[in-house]
């Protein structure tokens, strides 16, 4: 009974963790390339009561007696499906459809990657993200632009004022990973390199098997509202279910506590 009471609590902890997760998921269903997560859990060790295959009799051998120990967290994965398109009209917001993610330059020279391509204009005329990171290889707008254009291999040409022709300026690479999976995330939609992702292998879009850029959309979370809720009434009546062996458990140590003689 005491087993029972530490089995089931390893299983109220689990799905705790499990709805933390679709919390987060729900929390960004609307954060331009947002990947979701998904919990993955696995059984602890066992208690062997009886060992497999012990001998039962000269000819026979016993099926043994093996009691989980209950469960705990695997990991928290990432999931790179790509999310839906939608139109924003920006001319600086910028989809990949397809594998791939931009190259970001952080504060200390570090590179991350990111798939939100809601990109601005600093003071000095680079692309940079949201947070101010400048993007790489560097793209400056020059101050007289009109017009921006942005072509599905990442070619960057501007139209300048008093100018009818464009004049290309700079070109957008695309990282790409062999398991993006193991991207460890930064927050403020970016991630950096871990042993598990791999190294980055940059190239140009369209190219080599890597997705193509479109202009003036964005690319939004991936998160199913509808999955993620399902998720969470199932993960809600499992945690119930352990919560009711804790009680279960509780109530035999207080009948055998009650015994008399």
């Amino acid at each position: 009974m005491i087993r029972a009471l530490w089995t089931a609590a390893s299983g109220m902890q689990a799905q705790q963790l499990n709805i933390d997760v679709i919390a987060n998921n729900l929390a960004n269903v609307n954060t331009a390339g947002f990947k979701k997560s998904r919990a993955d859990f696995q059984d602890v060790m066992y208690q062997n009561v009886k060992t497999t295959g012990s001998p039962s009799t000269n000819s026979t051998q016993t099926a043994g007696i093996q009691i989980g120990l209950g469960v705990t967290p695997a990991s928290v994965t990432k999931i790179f499906t790509a999310g839906n398109i939608t139109q924003s009209g920006n001319e600086l917001d910028v989809a990949i459809e397809g594998e791939g993610f931009f190259q970001v330059q952080m504060p200390d020279g570090t590179t991350a990657y990111t798939r939100a391509g809601s990109f601005k204009r600093d003071g000095q005329g680079r692309v940079v993200t949201s947070e101010g990171y400048p993007l790489l290889p560097e793209v400056v707008i020059p101050n007289n632009t009109t017009k921006i254009n942005i072509g599905s291999d990442g070619t960057v040409s501007v139209v300048q004022s008093g100018q009818t022709g464009t004049t290309t300026i700079a070109t957008l690479q695309l990282a790409t990973f062999p398991n993006p999976a193991g991207l460890s995330s930064m927050g403020r939609n970016l991630y950096q390199v871990t042993d598990a992702s791999g190294d980055a292998t940059t190239g140009t879009a369209g190219q080599n098997g890597i997705g193509t850029l479109s202009q003036g959309f964005l690319e939004m979370s991936n998160v199913s509202v509808m999955e993620e809720m399902v998720s969470m009434i199932v993960g809600q009546r499992a945690y119930e279910v352990n919560s009711k062996a804790v009680q279960a458990a509780d109530e035999m140590l207080q009948q055998a506590n009650n015994l008399r003689r």
